[in-house]
């Protein structure tokens, strides 16, 4: 009885360390050369990693270019760096992100309103 508990446990242990080592080849890019390197990012700009997500996205309303995400409207497009951005819906039906760069709260929807008006 203690051998068998004793090989179920060397199974199980065995089995979560390789599950662990999967999680980490698929997430840092050892998946067989599925994924390039981020030491093949650093080459010259190349759209094709994009291109193969944008086409294979699969949205029935509207696919935001810049994050992917499938919205109703273009201007319902999230920004892609939210933390460090902040949206603004314009009156024609677009959208714009505008770095927060520090400002105080409402400073940037400020500056938005000023550049519209032309007196910025």
């Amino acid at each position: 009885m203690t051998r068998l508990l004793a090989l179920l446990g060397v199974l199980l242990l065995s089995t979560l360390v390789h599950a662990q080592f999967q999680f980490f080849e698929q997430m840092f890019g050892g998946g067989g050369g599925q994924e390039r390197s981020q030491e093949d990012h650093n080459g010259p700009s190349d759209s094709v990693w994009y291109q193969r997500h944008y086409d294979g996205a699969r949205c029935s309303k509207y696919l935001c270019p810049g994050t992917l995400a499938c919205v109703h409207f273009p201007h319902h497009c999230p920004c892609a760096f939210p933390d460090e951005e902040e949206k603004f819906e314009l009156g024609d039906g677009s959208k714009i992100c505008v770095s927060k760069g520090g400002f105080k709260p409402g400073e940037a929807a400020r500056k938005v309103e000023l550049a519209r008006k032309g007196l910025l």
